[in-house]
């Protein structure tokens, strides 16, 4: 079978320098895509922290209870991993009040509670909580509630952050490149045994496993402080490394790092005993065909078990069909690793110009085409299963980002399909060299049969002559050196001593490497001074070397369907790397389904389903002078228990804009004997002020109470009755 390296170049020939030009703009271009996208996703991979949301707490968040209750309960959308401090009750000086022993409701992971002390006094209560959700990323908040009364509290709420920004970014890092060098690991094995095997596949093969190993062991390293929300010197406290191996994700990560123990024994066999050559073929295909089983098997189960790791720690091990769901994630990670890792396999080694079959070219095509219709089959099932609706692709994190890797996945396919039509001008021109070289072959044969029956007539003839008394020639050789050339050559012994000094030179050949094709003992005086001189000797070797290689280069940028399947696999390798930071931006995302579910129910809780247009008050105010006299508007916005907005608006008679020195403003609940509840205002602008939070503990008819101030002595008093919806 000719090899991609041996055979000449069908049509038109490439230029190096055009080959080089071109390459060059593509590298330009995708490395240009690639940037951008990059960007893009460290801007939009900040909030890809919220898998498991707060649904519902008892007491309410916002809510006014009349007794201390015994226990604050939390729900969840989805199951959480809870640890001794995961809910924290701070009374209103900031000192906790929880028994300190948070525990799952009924069983039931998707709940939390805290017990509470008894004895309780009056005042406003934070709850501080965070957790860590099914699929392996911490969450955390806080929430309010009041006993008796709201009251001010000094309590410090968390920011919402639940991991240090540091240990962050660099657990995503590690995550990336630990799907990056399953890829790279998973391809190059499959490309080398089913395809072809060369040192920079090996060199692909060992860096991936070395990347996900190194990663592997940083994430597990990391998870300690990642959940725990503290700073990057907490991956010091190795006795953590206890708690996390309890944790599904960290024995998922202890698993893959077992399991990437014996991948070194597989790579040692496949790049070993597999790919060696004794130079006794059928004593090298029975070896081969004895380890293929072997091989293919052991193969298998380390690459499914590396895949499993994944599919049992991230999303497809919580929510609808996880039995499904997590075989087929199991599936398409690793239809992505025989794609993208064969890709980059199949790149480096059209790069290095080293030799490889068509037939080896065809049938990578074709595992490349069944990796992408595995893909795709999988990809619409993970979808549906995640997203849920078609409104959830353009209204959610998650969709937007499953529309990025859509159109990124349809230029990969477009891109796969010029290198498919690559492929089948290498086959057409394949079949037309070896026909030319059949034909070529029957030429070859016929001029030797010619030849053959030319040299019989001269035999004959030189028997006659023989037989006729004529006189043999016996010559020996002797060396003469030429003084133009300076080279050795051989004479015959009955030259004539006037021959002329070329007549002798026209017999000199020399070999690719300067020596000549005689006896391999001539060599030119510069040749002879090297062999003296080290230096000059490697100088001569590293010349003959970057001859050598540019010689590659040139032979294979002159192949017009060798370069053209080299750029488009590269190109295809570049988009795959970008194509792989979406799907890790992917698995750190909020599912489209549970921020839907999430949204759903929160506007199912008591009043949410109230379609409640904001309260507003007209309010004439007249502190006694003329300028004293205008109109102020209360506007409450939703009116509903829980946090509301409150806007004031002071105007003068005439509808325009004025300010005044002071504005006051309470709510008392007469009935229940809450309050008054004062609102402080903040000015926002001329005849504008504001409260952003404004708790309202129930519903129920509320006097609103307003004072204006014009001036040092002028101010008023009025009171209005709204009411806030149940």
């Amino acid at each position: 079978m000719p090899s991609l390296t041996s055979l000449a170049p069908a049509g038109p020939t490439a230029t190096p320098t055009r080959t080089t030009a071109t390459a060059r703009r593509l590298t330009a271009i995708c490395g240009t895509l690639l940037a951008a996208l990059l960007c893009a996703l460290s801007v939009g991979a900040s909030s890809a922290s919220a898998h498991a949301a707060l649904t519902s707490t008892d007491p309410a968040d916002g809510s006014v209870v009349k007794t201390a209750p015994r226990e604050v309960t939390l729900n969840f959308s989805e199951g959480v991993l809870l640890s001794g401090d995961s809910v924290r009750v701070l009374d209103p000086k900031g000192k906790r009040v929880d028994t300190g022993k948070t525990a799952h409701v009924g069983g039931k992971s998707s709940t939390a509670a805290a017990g509470l002390h008894s004895g309780l006094p009056d005042g406003t209560y934070t709850v501080a909580w965070k957790a860590v959700s099914e699929d392996s990323h911490p969450v955390s908040g806080a929430f309010t509630f009041s006993i008796g009364a709201p009251s001010k509290t000094t309590a410090k709420v968390p920011t919402g952050e639940a991991s240090d920004a540091t240990v962050g970014t660099l657990y995503g890092i590690g995550r990336y490149a630990a799907y990056g060098g399953f890829a790279a690991l998973v391809g190059s094995c499959v490309f080398a045994g089913l395809c072809r095997s060369s040192r920079p596949v090996r060199k692909i093969a060992v860096g991936g496993w070395v990347t996900v190993f190194t990663s592997s062991l940083l994430l597990l390293l990391l998870r300690g402080p990642y959940t725990d929300g503290e700073g990057i010197g907490g991956i010091l406290d190795l006795g953590r490394l206890g708690d996390v191996l309890s944790t599904k994700p960290g024995a998922a990560l202890l698993s893959r790092l077992l399991l990437l123990g014996a991948a070194a024994v597989f790579l040692a066999v496949l790049f070993g005993s597999y790919t060696r050559r004794t130079g006794e073929g059928e004593a090298d295909a029975r070896r081969r065909q004895d380890l293929a089983f072997g091989l293919g098997f052991g193969g298998t189960v380390m690459a499914v078990g590396l895949a499993a790791t994944w599919a049992m720690a991230e999303h497809a091990s919580v929510g609808l069909q996880r039995q499904l769901a997590m075989p087929v994630d199991v599936i398409h990670l690793i239809a992505v690793g025989v794609w993208l890792g064969g890709l980059a396999s199949l790149a480096v080694t059209l790069r290095a110009g080293e030799p490889i079959e068509r037939a080896a070219v065809r049938r990578f095509s074709r595992l490349a085409f069944g990796s992408v219709v595995a893909l795709v089959v999988t990809g619409l099932y993970q979808s549906w299963r995640q997203v849920g609706s078609w409104g959830a692709l353009t209204d959610t994190e998650y969709g937007r980002w499953l529309l990025v890797k859509v159109g990124l996945m349809a230029v990969l396919v477009g891109i796969a399909a010029v290198s498919r039509r690559w492929t089948g001008r290498l086959t057409e021109t394949a079949e037309t060299a070896e026909a030319a070289g059949g034909e070529a072959d029957a030429e070859v044969g016929a001029d030797a049969e010619r030849g053959k029956a030319e040299a019989a007539e001269g035999d004959a003839e030189a028997d006659v002559v023989a037989t006729a008394g004529g006189k043999a020639a016996v010559t020996a050789a002797r060396p003469v050196r030429t003084g133009a050339a300076d080279v050795v050559v051989d004479t015959p012994d009955a030259a004539p001593a006037d021959a002329p000094a070329d007549t002798s030179a026209d017999a000199v050949t020399e070999s690719g490497d300067g020596t000549e094709s005689g006896d391999g003992t001539g060599r030119d005086s510069r040749t002879g001074a090297a062999d003296d001189d080290p230096v000059r000797a490697a100088q001569l070797a590293r010349q003959r070397a970057a001859k050598d290689k540019t010689a590659t280069l040139r032979e294979r940028d002159a192949d017009r369907e060798r370069s053209g399947l080299r750029r488009s696999v590269i190109a295809e390798t570049i988009v795959a790397v970008v194509l792989l930071a979406v799907a890790t931006v992917l698995s750190g995302t909020q599912p489209g389904r549970a921020e839907t579910e999430q949204a759903s129910a929160r506007a199912a809780k008591p009043g949410g389903q109230l379609n409640v247009d904001p309260v507003s008050v007209l309010i004439p105010y007249d502190t006694g002078p003329k300028s004293g006299r205008g109109k102020a508007v209360v506007m409450i916005d939703p009116a509903l228990p829980g946090d509301n907005t409150l806007h004031v608006f002071t105007t003068d008679l005439a509808d325009r804009p004025v300010d005044v020195p002071e504005v006051k403003l309470s709510l008392t609940l007469k009935g229940k004997g809450i309050g008054p509840l004062r609102i402080p205002l903040e000015r926002l602008s001329t005849g504008h002020w504001s409260a952003k939070t404004v708790q309202l503990p129930m519903a129920g008819t509320w006097q609103l109470s307003l004072t204006v101030r014009t001036s040092d002595i002028d101010q008023v008093t009025e009171t209005r009755n709204v009411k806030v919806a149940q």
